[in-house]
């Protein structure tokens, strides 16, 4: 089955940008809805992102739009989340995931495939 592999975290001040990349194998990755989660330290997985099998819809936590973008690349298998005016609070893990498509894209639930997750630091 699909499996996913995130990369691009790292270490950035507050205001700054980064863009974190998720990579997918296999030719079934244009099914999938694929979504961005993060987890910070002692807290539950949070919704952050999602985005259509095509990428032509999106859909953004409140504490995240007008900041971040969701997007895809179903030529290169890869979905990708633009991070910016980034917030110490913004600090956490973030993971990628897919899921059939059913519902609608706001969902949170149903997501099968999960990345291994990559760490984004934002000091104040």
């Amino acid at each position: 089955q699909v499996q996913l592999v995130e990369s691009g975290g790292g270490l950035v001040q507050a205001g700054g940008s980064l863009r974190v990349s998720c990579a997918a194998s296999g030719r079934t990755f244009s099914n999938y809805i694929m979504g961005w989660f993060r987890q910070a330290p002692g807290k539950g997985r949070e919704f952050v992102a999602s985005i259509s099998r095509s990428g032509g819809s999106t859909y953004y936590a409140d504490s995240v739009k007008g900041r971040f973008t969701i997007s895809r690349d179903n030529a290169k298998n890869t979905v990708f989340l633009q991070m910016n005016s980034l917030k110490p609070l913004d600090t956490a893990v973030y993971y990628c995931a897919g899921r059939p498509t059913l519902g609608a894209i706001s969902t949170p639930y149903g997501y099968d495939y999960w990345g291994q997750g990559t760490q984004v630091t934002v000091s104040s």
